[in-house]
């Protein structure tokens, strides 16, 4: 599926601001418990990976449902 203009930029902006969200709430987690005494670099990048995860994930659910809505919409009018 091809996205031109607006929809491109909504896009992107909606991935950013989810994986930074899913950042700030991972950063809650006391993840360095489960790893090893010194290897913050390890962590930081582990927490970084699943925080895309996340966000992309949360993030594709979220522009899903506006598609599916602004598809139900179009169709009440039509």
């Amino acid at each position: 599926m091809q996205f031109y203009g607006t929809d491109a930029v909504v896009r992107i902006v909606s991935h950013l601001a989810f994986i930074y969200l899913a950042f700030w709430g991972l950063k809650a987690i006391r993840l360095d418990t489960f790893f090893r005494a010194y290897h913050t670099h390890q962590v930081r990048l582990v927490l970084s990976l699943v925080a895309i995860v996340i966000g992309y994930q949360a993030s594709t659910f979220f522009l899903e449902l506006l598609a599916l809505c602004k598809n139900i919409f179009l169709t009440f009018t039509n």
